[in-house]
């Protein structure tokens, strides 16, 4: 299999590309250079926004499935249907649960990837998707217009991996380190009065599902999530029980809620993953673990 990985220079991107490559596939990745390919794998210098500097450095190449990890946007979707036109047959978009953001509700429940169908979905164009700021701040609906334009535009077939929460790795948020660092210094964590539970997937984990979905057939948006959603209360318990520290929280009116703190239900149903075919583990089985790399990393 031939791969060209869009992106992919951290995070769970390059466990992806090691992934990919340890199968046997070839792969491709594409960026703007600011990190080195991992040993075995060719690297293309490019800026996935200028069209014409994509095209240059692609050249005559052509590739079995393309996996785009750093798509945001309705606009960077148009660039990628026409420079791919002709050179792949398949398009894997990295997408994520925020798509789901304006349908989520307290109580539940876990939602189906049917809630946002791509193919009927708008998207405009003529927003101002090249201005970081406002890229920032629509992070869910600018997902939802690339998978729409992707669903209804491209001249390949396409699927959505709506990934959930990713913990472990090298992982530059610094969310799950936040309520580590604070429950180890027995700092106050900030939640909702009533969280609602969100799912979560490790590292590796997504980057399996998405190398296993590179050399899959079907199409549309499938979620990517590990079995068992928790909600805040119920992830500072298992770090409180991990470190061996009991977690103080607080939900007062003035408070900021924490990075997984939810008023709305951000459990997804996995039941499409697995019907065809893939097993997720469950959140209880690699949470500790990834606790314990967390705050080995600080």
């Amino acid at each position: 299999m031939d791969v060209c990985v869009i992106g992919g220079s951290r995070h769970f991107g390059r466990r992806l590309i090691g992934e990919l490559r340890d199968a046997g596939a070839a792969v491709t990745v594409v960026n703007r250079g600011s990190t080195p390919a991992p040993h075995g794998v060719a690297r293309l210098l490019a800026d996935r926004d200028d069209e014409v500097a994509l095209r240059t450095a692609l050249g005559a190449r052509r590739f079995d499935v393309v996996i785009d990890q750093v798509c945001y946007s309705p606009l960077q979707a148009a660039v990628a249907a026409r420079v791919f036109a002709g050179r792949t047959r398949r398009y894997v978009l990295t997408s994520t649960v925020e798509v789901y953001a304006e349908l989520a509700r307290p109580g539940g429940p876990a939602i189906p990837e049917s809630a946002v169908d791509p193919s009927v979905r708008p998207f405009d164009l003529e927003q101002p998707w090249m201005d970081g700021e406002f890229l920032a701040d629509h992070y869910g609906e600018g997902k939802r217009q690339a998978e729409a334009f992707l669903a209804r535009e491209a001249p390949f077939d396409v699927t959505a991996v709506r990934t959930a929460h990713v913990l472990g790795g090298a992982d530059f948020t610094g969310r799950l380190a936040h309520y580590v660092e604070r429950i180890e210094q027995g700092l106050p964590v900030a939640v909702h009065p009533a969280p609602q539970p969100a799912s979560f997937v490790q590292e590796p984990e997504i980057a399996r599902f998405l190398a296993w979905a590179a050399a899959a057939d079907f199409t549309g948006p499938v979620n990517a999530a590990s079995h068992g959603a928790l909600n805040v209360r119920e992830l500072c318990e298992a770090i409180g029980g991990a470190i061996g520290e009991e977690p103080r929280l607080t939900d007062g009116p003035d408070e900021v809620p924490s990075p997984f703190s939810f008023d709305r239900c951000y459990a997804m149903d996995t039941g499409r993953a697995s019907g065809l075919g893939f097993g997720f583990s469950a959140v209880r089985e690699w949470l500790p673990q990834v606790i314990k790399e967390t705050r080995g990393q600080r």
